[in-house]
């Protein structure tokens, strides 16, 4: 499949080309969006991943210009802005999906093949025809359970074919479509490749003419029955190979043909070559991070003389946004954390206040030490290259079948085990487990009306499949199936940890989007911020809340909240009630009525217990209402709960 990349980061360009290349894609890169639209309009691509901010036409725009002159190629926007108002504006721009940076390499492999399947005829994760069967997830290929050892061209050829198996490819549809837009060989080379997949499929029993000719239009898969109608042919596509694109500095993407499938991602192997390669390219982004680092700096200092103009701010952003995306590539979480803070920043009004100046200067200095002092990337820095595991405990076989294919669409291991084979012990749990391999991340347990967890006998019961799960694993997300209409077995879900209950009927796909939206939440700490006037209890705050690996940011001055509020873009604000100048009701009430901040949750601290200060504070948008004094524990508790209520209603 062909990719048409539009990115300006040359550190991420490397990085994507190299792994999505071990997915056997053709990639053409090019740097602004000027030049994203000639390759666009001109060559024909299976999928378009654009970043946002782009020179010359930035990506939102190019969106806009490919879905207005009728392009329907799928767009992938890639950004390291989180703001939904800027995914909205990317979904209603035409693009079919939307990654915010730093993400995971496992996960935007998966949505590309997503995208991938829903523009392609055949909708399905694994392509097969008749006895032979393609994975695009694990790019394995076999015929009658015989494993087909193909180069990565002719992977690629059988890939093309198997995604549209009512269509005759010509040579030039061949050519446009498994060589990069500077390497077009002869139509000899495309003869070569067919000639070589078929022997390799007639060695282990396919018929010789699988992949059939049809004289002076092409190559098609064999219909399956004699009935089936002829493969439709369309005319090739205009290729323009003259086009001049020397003025754009490119990377190599020489694709070789005769190197072997790529091992699986999880060897290790491969995660060491992976990070290896991280470290080489480390050596030459570390010091040009540390130039963008100064520039900002520059921009800083300009600032606090009040010298800073509109367009230099606008060039600081685009910096800011750029180094959070690049610094992604390597996990530095903390970085990019820090980048995205002034990103959020350069990018309010404008021109900025000088008195913001020294706050912006602690940031840019923190981010200068992060860069500093990572000489090396370390394997717990970079994804393990596993993809997450759920655990299905079901008997449903139909359902068990519609899950393993959905959640394979989505990048979702399925371990499958069988309720009774566990025999209602937490040891057969643990065996089960031993021969997976590999911790499950989520559990799905799937409940059946006479295997019901809740017995009216008087006699003691073994423990429910339920209690063993949350026994074994206290501190993964665990999702039950039942009947939502049978109480008793609902409360036992409750009584015993389940995370969220889904009625029977809920559909497949919302089950596995359900999976996916619990392991995708956000792993960075949870930022909370807390306004009080009483210096030694914002003290002890931080290390009352350690335990629960809560980030913690005070301020004493509430004239400071809104300045302090946009740089840490905390998850919860915890106010006071008594505040100099400023009560903690007006800043409530500032929160609530701003649209980017309306729904933060927060939660008063305060001395008043009188009932009438609790119903002000809930009357002006409290979330809850706590008094002092008050242990760490009931503190973390009433966040965390508020928290969860919050992911609820997001999901």
């Amino acid at each position: 499949m062909k990719i048409l990349l539009v990115e300006d980061d040359d550190v991420l360009i490397k990085v994507l080309t190299k792994t999505l290349k071990a997915h056997h894609y053709i990639i053409d890169a090019v740097k602004d969006g000027e030049m994203g639209w000639t390759y666009g309009s001109t060559f024909e691509y299976d999928l378009i991943v654009l970043d946002v901010v782009l020179p010359k036409l930035d990506g939102i725009s190019l969106c806009k210009r490919f879905r207005a002159e009728g392009y329907v190629t799928p767009i992938l926007l890639l950004t390291s802005q989180t703001a939904n108002s800027a995914k909205v504006q990317g979904l209603d721009a035409g693009a079919d999906d939307y990654v915010v940076k730093p993400f995971d390499q496992a996960e935007l492999a998966a949505r590309m093949r997503a995208l991938l399947r829903r523009g392609s005829p055949n909708p399905f994760p694994l392509l097969t025809w008749g006895d032979l069967m393609l994975n695009p997830s694990t790019c394995e290929v076999s015929y009658r359970g015989q494993r087909l050892d193909l180069t990565t061209k002719e992977y690629e050829l059988l890939e093309l074919m198997l995604r549209d198996t009512q269509h005759v490819f010509s040579s030039d549809e061949l050519l446009d479509h498994l060589w990069s837009s500077e390497k077009f060989p002869s139509e000899a080379t495309v003869r070569s490749h067919i000639r070589r997949v078929r022997h390799k499929l007639a060695a282990i029993g396919a018929p010789q003419d699988f992949i059939a000719t049809l004289h002076g239009r092409g190559y098609y898969l064999k219909a399956l029955q004699t009935e089936v109608a002829m493969p439709t042919i369309s005319p090739p596509p205009v290729r323009s190979p003259s086009l001049e694109v020397a003025s754009e500095p490119k990377i190599d993407r020489s694709h070789d043909s005769t190197s072997s499938l790529p091992v699986d991602d999880r060897s290790t192997t491969a995660q060491q070559q992976y990070l290896a390669f991280l470290n080489e390219t480390w050596t030459t982004t570390q010091p040009d991070s540390i130039d963008q680092v100064r520039v900002l700096l520059q921009a800083i200092g300009d600032l606090h003389a009040d010298q800073l103009t509109p367009q230099h701010q606008t060039q600081a952003q685009h910096l800011a946004h750029k180094l959070a995306g690049t610094l992604g590539i390597f996990g530095l979480h903390k970085a990019v954390h820090l980048a995205r803070q002034l990103e959020h920043w350069l990018g309010g009004q404008a021109p900025l206040p000088a008195n913001q100046a020294p706050l912006m200067k602690g940031l840019v200095t923190a981010l200068q030490q992060e860069i500093e002092a990572t000489s090396q990337i370390q394997p717990s820095q970079i994804p393990s290259g596993q993809s997450p595991l759920l655990l299905l405990l079901s008997d449903n076989e139909s359902l068990n079948h519609a899950l393993q294919a959905i959640a394979a669409s989505r990048g979702v291991q399925v371990e499958l085990v069988s309720p009774l084979a566990l025999d209602t012990t937490l040891s057969a749990l643990d065996a089960t487990i031993d021969e997976i391999g590999q911790a499950p991340d989520v559990i799905l347990l799937h409940l059946s009306i006479d295997r019901a967890m809740y017995s009216h006998s008087g006699q003691a019961q073994p423990p429910s499949l339920l209690q063993i799960c949350t026994q074994r694993y206290p501190a993964l997300p665990i999702i039950v199936m039942g009947d939502r209409q049978e109480w008793r077995t609902r409360l036992e879900v409750a009584r015993h940890g389940g995370k969220l209950f889904l009625d029977t009927s809920t559909s497949p796909e919302q089950v596995i989007a359900t999976v996916v939206d619990l392991l995708t939440r956000s792993k960075l700490p949870t930022k909370v911020m807390v306004v009080d006037d009483d210096h030694h209890w914002l003290r002890t705050l931080p290390t009352l809340l350690k335990p629960w690996g809560f980030k913690v940011t005070t301020l004493a001055d509430p004239q400071q909240f809104w300045t302090v509020l946009q740089a840490v873009t905390p998850d919860v604000v915890v106010l006071d009630v008594n505040l100099p100048e400023i009560n903690g009701f007006e800043l409530c009430q500032m929160l609530r009525s701003d649209p980017d901040w309306q729904r933060l949750p927060v939660l008063f601290l305060s001395a008043l217990t009188d009932a009438s200060s609790q119903q002000k504070a809930f009357t002006v948008g409290a979330d809850d209402y706590l008094h002092k004094p008050l242990m760490g524990g009931e503190l973390a508790t009433r966040i965390l709960n508020r928290l969860q209520r919050v992911q609820v209603y997001q999901s």
